[in-house]
């Protein structure tokens, strides 16, 4: 009975760390639904990727057109900006469509993007071979900040600045950053952003507060019922065996209470007779 309790104890050990993992696994990674919208679906270069040769502009496509007032900047090896404006470009098939979520009557639906909007972003020159970061912060069509970079390697030939030129110091706009915080209209289109067919369809009133504040998992309420369970299952199967050892009819007690019979034996067994002894013998015959 014993060996059956080890097994079931450790059968549930192991699904209740299998249980923790896959939770903590679960409040780690983030979910599907809270991807923005008009992401960042691909560029040129990739990030990570390795440039050997001057560009003389970076395309970043998005799967709805950038507003109008985003802000796109890069960054050399040193620190310094080697941006020069932006426009926007002519759109392109995706290789690899893109997934975003919308929120119809309560329940996020999954939408395929198969084309890609590109902000052109014009390069001055390549100071020097290095790791350089493209920066963009956007506001989507929905009210949502669009914000990330795209880090690469220049190996190629450094390029002299032009005449004249100067590195950028302006930064985002107030009225994109107020959207980008939630504080601006809950349309860039208010601002002159996408506003044409081609932007993504727009949400009820409401659904991207809702999707930006998930509040508590549902899932998570039946998983800790689980963990509390198991919990309860394992301190009752290990103190199981103890009990029913104790209680098990037909087992000897060990210990002290083997002892306990042999007194009653020897009291008994009838101690032997001596010669002689007259209180336990036979009266004697007296002579005739």
């Amino acid at each position: 009975m014993r060996s059956r309790f080890v097994t079931a104890r450790n059968i549930l050990s192991r699904a209740m760390a299998a249980l923790a993992a896959t939770l903590v696994v679960s409040l780690l990674l983030p979910a599907a639904p809270a991807s923005a919208h008009g992401q960042l679906a691909t560029s040129t270069p990739l990030t990570g990727t390795v440039v050997r040769e001057p560009l003389t502009e970076l395309a970043l496509f998005f799967t709805e057109k950038p507003a109008a007032n985003a802000h796109f900047a890069i960054s050399g090896p040193n620190g310094s900006r080697v941006d020069s404006g932006w426009s926007f470009g002519e759109p392109k098939r995706l290789d690899k469509p893109v997934t975003e979520y919308f929120k119809v009557n309560g329940v996020f639906e999954p939408r395929l993007y198969h084309t890609g909007f590109p902000a052109m972003v014009t390069v001055a020159h390549w100071p020097a071979k290095g790791r350089y970061t493209a920066s963009y912060l956007s506001v989507a069509s929905d009210g949502e900040a669009v914000r990330g970079d795209v880090t690469f390697d220049y190996q190629g030939p450094a390029t002299a600045a032009p005449a004249g030129w100067s590195p950028p110091t302006a930064g985002p706009e107030p009225a994109l950053l107020a959207q980008a915080e939630g504080e601006g209209s809950a349309n860039s289109g208010a601002s002159g952003g996408p506003a044409d067919a081609t932007a993504a369809p727009s949400e009820p009133a409401g659904a991207a507060d809702e999707q930006r504040d998930g509040g508590f998992p549902a899932w998570l309420v039946p998983a800790l019922i689980v963990v509390v369970v198991t919990a309860i299952v394992l301190v009752a199967a290990r103190r199981r065996p103890t009990a029913r050892g104790a209680s098990t009819p037909g087992r000897r007690p060990a210990g002290p209470a083997r002892r306990t019979g042999s007194p009653a034996r020897k009291a008994a067994t009838p101690a032997p007779r001596k010669p002689g002894n007259r209180a336990g013998g036979p009266a004697r015959r007296g002579r005739r």
